[in-house]
C-alpha cells in the first residue's frame, strides 16, 4: 500500500541524518518535499496543509534527545500525526444492540461492498463468535444477488434469498424479521452502488436506513480511487449517519491518498482495510500500525498475526516431534512446508509488512518469479507417487523423467527441487538431539533458508 509515498518519506527521513539538532531551515526543507509527496499520492489538500501544519509546530526547534538522530525524531513526529490523521488506535465494530444487529453496506459500484460483506461476515463469526445473515438490496446489478450467495457461502455465513423483481425496501424488511425469527446476531445487508453519486441511489439508502435502523453504517471506499474517493465519502457523509468506514484493495497499486484523507474528510473512524482477495483478507484498522507502513516500518505484528492465523499449529508440532525422534524427513513434509507458505498468503503478502530495509533486500528478488517457483515445487511433489515422496532415494532417471513428464517440468527443475529438498533434510537432521543451537549459530552469514527465494 501507498509504495510511491513511503519510498519518499523513507528517503526524506535519511537526509537529515547526521544533524545536532531540528531546525526551521531542515524543517521547512522536509515539509516541502513531504507536501509533494502526500499531493502525488492524492491525498486531499486541506488534509495536506492541516498535516503539514501540525507537523511543522510540533517538530520545529525541538531538541534531539538521547542517542536519536533528527532524522529519527522527525519520523517520530511524522508518524504519530499519520496515525492521527488516519484516527487514533482501534474502532471495532459496534453490536450493541438488540439482536440482530443491522449493518448497512453503501458505496459505489466496483468499490468492492459485496465481497467485502462476506468478508466482515466470516470476521464476525470467527472473531466475535456471532451467528451472521447476509441479504442483498442490489437488484440493478446483474448477478450481484448470486454474487453474494457464493461468497456469503465462502464465509461460512447464511444468506437470505432475494430477487431482482422485489424492491429493496421489502428486501431489507423480510430479511430483518426472518432474522428475528431465527435468532441470527447480526444482519448485514448489501446495498445496490451506482458508478457515479445520483439522487436516486442517495433516496433509496436513506430510505433504507430509516426502515432498517442499523448499529453501523459502513461506507466502503476503494483505496485506489485517490481524490474521487474524498468527493464520493462526502456526499455518502452528507447523505448518512455514517458509523465507519471499510478500505477495500489496500493491497494494489494505490497511492496511499484516500487511508489519509477519508477519515478526516468524514469524520468518521476507518474501521476495517481489504488486504487481499481472499475471503479472510480483511483487517481491523489500527492507525499506528498502517502509518509505520506508509513509513517504511513496516508491520511485524501484523505478519506475526498473519503467520500464527494460518499456520497449522498441529502439523508443526507433528513435524517437530518427528524430526526430534530421528525420522527422516520426507517429501511429504516438504510439501507440508510449501503449502503453508501459501496458506500464510504467499511471499509477497508477508514481504509488504517486513520494514523497508529488510523488504528492499528482498525485492531484488523477482516475487512473481518466487511464487511461481514455489507453485512449480508443489507440482513436482504431487506427479509423485506416496512410495517415492516416503522414500526420495527411489527418485532415480527413469523416475525423474516421469515426474517431469507428469508436471509439465524439465528434468533439471526436479533435480534442482530434490537438491533443495536435501539441504532441508540434512537441516532437520541436525535439529535432532539439541543441535539446533549450535546450526543457528553456524547459519549466522546466511542469506537464507535453503529452498527459499531469499
Amino acid at each position: 500500500m501507498a509504495s510511491n509515498l513511503t519510498d519518499k518519506l523513507s528517503r526524506l527521513v535519511k537526509q537529515v541524518r547526521g544533524q545536532a539538532r531540528i531546525t526551521e531551515a531542515n524543517v521547512q526543507d522536509m515539509l516541502r518535499e513531504i507536501r509533494l509527496a502526500l499531493l502525488e499520492a492524492d491525498v486531499a489538500l486541506p488534509v495536506v496543509r492541516d498535516f503539514i501544519a501540525r507537523v511543522k509546530d510540533k517538530a520545529l526547534g525541538q531538541e534531539v534527545q538521547g542517542s536519536l538522530s533528527p532524522g529519527q525524531a522527525l519520523v517520530g513526529i511524522v508518524n504519530r500525526e499519520l496515525a492521527a490523521t488516519m484516527g487514533e488506535g482501534v474502532a471495532d465494530i459496534n453490536l450493541a444492540a438488540q439482536p440482530p444487529a443491522v449493518i448497512l453496506m453503501a458505496g459505489l459500484q466496483g468499490a468492492g461492498k459485496t465481497t467485502t460483506t462476506a468478508k466482515l461476515a466470516k470476521h464476525l463469526i470467527e472473531k466475535r463468535h456471532k451467528k451472521v445473515l447476509t441479504v442483498s438490496g442490489d437488484v440493478y446489478r446483474p448477478a450481484a444477488i448470486e454474487q453474494l450467495k457464493t461468497v456469503t457461502a465462502q464465509a461460512g455465513a447464511e444468506w437470505f434469498p432475494s430477487s431482482a423483481e422485489q424492491k429493496p425496501l421489502d428486501i431489507a424488511r423480510a430479511a430483518i424479521d426472518y432474522a428475528r425469527k431465527h435468532y441470527f446476531d447480526v444482519l448485514l445487508v448489501d446495498t445496490a452502488g451506482r458508478l457515479a453519486i445520483d439522487a436516486a441511489l442517495m433516496q433509496e439508502i436513506r430510505e433504507l436506513h430509516a426502515a432498517l435502523n442499523p448499529v453501523e453504517t459502513l461506507f466502503v471506499v476503494d483505496a485506489m480511487q485517490g481524490q474521487d474517493a474524498i468527493n464520493t465519502a462526502k456526499a455518502f457523509k452528507d447523505a448518512l449517519p455514517l458509523t465507519g468506514i471499510i478500505l477495500t484493495k489496500t493491497d494494489g497499486d494505490s497511492r496511499g491518498g484516500a487511508a489519509l484523507s477519508v477519515r478526516q474528510v468524514t469524520g468518521v473512524p476507518i474501521k476495517f482495510a481489504g488486504v487481499s482477495e481472499k475471503i479472510d483478507g480483511l483487517e481491523v484498522f489500527d492507525a499506528e500500525r498502517f502509518a509505520g507502513r506508509i513509513l517504511g516500518m513496516g508491520d511485524i505484528l501484523a505478519l506475526v498475526e498473519q503467520v500464527t492465523a494460518n499456520v497449522d499449529i498441529a502439523a508443526a508440532q507433528k513435524l517437530a516431534a518427528k524430526v526430534k525422534s530421528g525420522a527422516a524427513f520426507d517429501l511429504n513434509d516438504f510439501l507440508g512446508q510449501i503449502q503453508q507458505m501459501k496458506s500464510m498468503g504467499g511471499l509477497s503478502s508477508m514481504m509488504d509488512k517486513l520494514p523497508a530495509q529488510f523488504a528492499a533486500k528482498a525485492g531484488q528478488v523477482d516475487m512473481g518469479r518466487a511464487e511461481k517457483d514455489i507453485k512449480r515445487k508443489e507440482g513436482i511433489i504431487h506427479s509423485m507417487t506416496p512410495l517415492e515422496r516416503r522414500k526420495p532415494e527411489l527418485i532415480k532417471a527413469t523416475r525423474k523423467r516421469r515426474i517431469a513428464a507428469g508436471s509439465g517440468v524439465q528434468v533439471q527443475e526436479v533435480n534442482r527441487m530434490l537438491k533443495e529438498f536435501e539441504q532441508m533434510q540434512d537441516m532437520m537432521k541436525k535439529m535432532k538431539g539439541g543441535g539446533l543451537m549450535k546450526m543457528m549459530k553456524r547459519m549466522g552469514g546466511m542469506k537464507g533458508m535453503p529452498g527459499m527465494p531469499f
